[in-house]
């Protein structure tokens, strides 16, 4: 910046051949920026991504044609208007220099008032996960659309995938393939004689354990679509501490590896949605519970949310983009305690009246009575009539019986039995259940009330010494999980090598 002389402004740009300006100066040729750090920056594929202003942490695609300076900082044209009109505040914009106002600064020549590379001392290069992945171009999308109607499976196909991970609940997974299949038929297509299709947004109610997170994993792998996965416990009002409302959509974008428009086709599961519940008998203000439902009104019906890159929450070091939830597909799960003391209420009311009325414990044993809620059971609840009106399909997960437990351990593609089996092949050693070890081990985990994941708490414990022991012994061929060992009362049989017929109690 020339201050000594005073015929030359700090406007002037300096053509002096004495004049050495390549620390400080940038070139700009029409809509491209010549600056060789970035240059280089471009060869270790950081094209990919977006620039961001380091002024206002806003994207190209936000903020329009950045300027760049010496050590990779790019600065929008509207941060360095600011920039200059804060310095004809201070005097430096009267007279001559009132023309600064207004300047469209990426068809500048240069820049040399100024050494704006100073700030790269105190603003750090930002990591790819907060930055945005550029936008296709047109030509790019007809070689590869993003989504067509013809690769989408039907739900037969999808049910069938789902059937080889999850044991039994028919009914919803019935349901899940042809809400999911209407809603990217939905996406792909966009309208249809110009009746807008509303959204397939879910609502599933089942008791923990019941695979509800599992077949929303095994849905987003089968469609290859980005999955982000949320607990709805972390969620509170904007202002307040804990994750706000839109960082289950930046979670999905990180998903996404930072491609908005990968993004805006995705799935969202927000699990633990009955903790969102209104607080009864309490005056004071409920921050993470009736508030929350009413700000995630606008994510689940379809609209565009500001939302933080690579962060959970607003702040000004992060930088913000905008993405169109109105292709992206909720869906909530919760166990919903205490729900089924609502449902037994309402139905005992409407059988107990009359000569022919029902036992008011004709419910009380009933293991599926989640299956029988309705909109108005969730009203009781506490879930408000506009969130759950904007969850259109709502159905509920069987209770997992003994049966069910047995077929979980064995028949999945997956299976805990199958994955210890596979665990023991590395040792060159047979692991085998018999029949009665498994209802044992269905018996335990039934008891413990924790659906399908006491499976595997129970096999661990009784893996554990077997896994400890087996690599000390090169002679051990089999070992055979008994009854017994399951109930404590014995040992596994173990074979040795040579000697199938020689069982060897535990």
């Amino acid at each position: 910046m020339n201050m000594s002389g005073q015929d030359n402004d700090f406007r002037e740009i300096i053509d002096d051949e004495n004049t050495d300006t390549s620390s400080d100066v940038v070139e700009v040729t029409g809509d491209t920026t010549v600056d060789p750090t970035v240059a280089d920056a471009n060869k270790d594929g950081q094209d990919d991504y977006e620039d961001i202003c380091y002024i206002c942490r806003r994207p190209e695609s936000v903020a329009g044609k950045m300027i760049h300076i010496p050590n990779n900082i790019c600065i929008c044209n509207d941060c360095m208007q600011k920039t200059f009109d804060s310095m004809g505040g201070f005097g430096f914009g009267s007279g001559d220099n009132a023309s600064m106002n207004h300047i469209d600064f990426s068809k500048m020549p240069n820049i040399s008032m100024v050494n704006l590379s100073d700030l790269a001392d105190f603003m750090p290069n930002m990591p790819n996960s907060q930055r945005l992945k550029k936008k296709k171009k047109k030509e790019d999308k007809q070689e590869a659309p993003v989504l067509d109607i013809k690769n989408i499976p039907p739900p037969h196909k999808i049910k069938a995938e789902l059937d080889e991970y999850v044991v039994g609940q028919e009914y919803a997974k019935k349901v899940m393939s042809v809400a999911v299949y209407n809603h990217y038929k939905r996406v792909a297509t966009g309208t249809m004689d110009d009746i807008e299709i509303e959204k397939s947004n879910m609502l599933m109610i089942g008791p923990t354990g019941s695979g509800k997170t599992y077949m929303v994993k095994t849905l987003a792998r089968l469609l290859d679509v980005p999955l982000a996965i949320t607990d709805a416990t972390s969620l509170t009002e904007a202002g307040y501490i804990g994750d706000d409302i839109e960082s289950v959509v930046s979670k999905l974008l990180a998903a996404a590896d930072n491609d908005v428009e990968k993004a805006e086709r995705g799935i969202i599961f927000i699990d633990e949605i009955d903790k969102l519940a209104k607080k009864k008998n309490t005056n004071q203000r409920d921050v993470s519970g009736e508030s929350v439902q009413q700000g995630m009104l606008k994510l689940l019906e379809g609209a565009e949310v500001e939302v933080p890159v690579g962060a959970s929450s607003k702040n000004a070091m992060v930088p913000m983009t905008i993405v169109d939830t109105k292709n992206i597909l909720f869906i909530c799960g919760g166990a919903f305690p205490d729900l089924d003391t609502i449902i037994k209420e309402r139905l005992n009311k409407a059988s107990s009246m009359g000569f022919m009325a029902d036992l008011k414990d004709k419910y009380d044993k009933e293991e599926n009575i989640l299956m029988k809620a309705t909109v108005e059971d969730l009203k009781n609840f506490g879930m408000i009539p506009e969130f759950i009106g904007r969850l259109p399909i709502l159905f509920s997960l069987e209770a997992l019986d003994e049966d069910m437990l047995v077929r979980i351990l064995k028949e999945p593609k997956n299976a805990i039995i199958k994955q210890y089996q596979k665990l023991l092949e590395l040792d060159e050693v047979k692991l085998s259940f018999t029949d009665d070890a498994l209802h044992a081990i269905a018996k335990q985990a039934k008891e413990r009330a924790l659906g399908a994941r006491a499976l595997r708490a129970i096999i661990e414990e009784f893996m554990l010494d077997i896994m400890y022991e087996i690599p000390k012994d090169d002679n051990i061929g089999e070992v055979i999980i008994t009854e017994d060992y399951i109930m404590k009362k014995g040992g596994p049989k173990i074979v040795m090598r040579g000697a199938e017929n020689n069982l060897i109690e535990g």
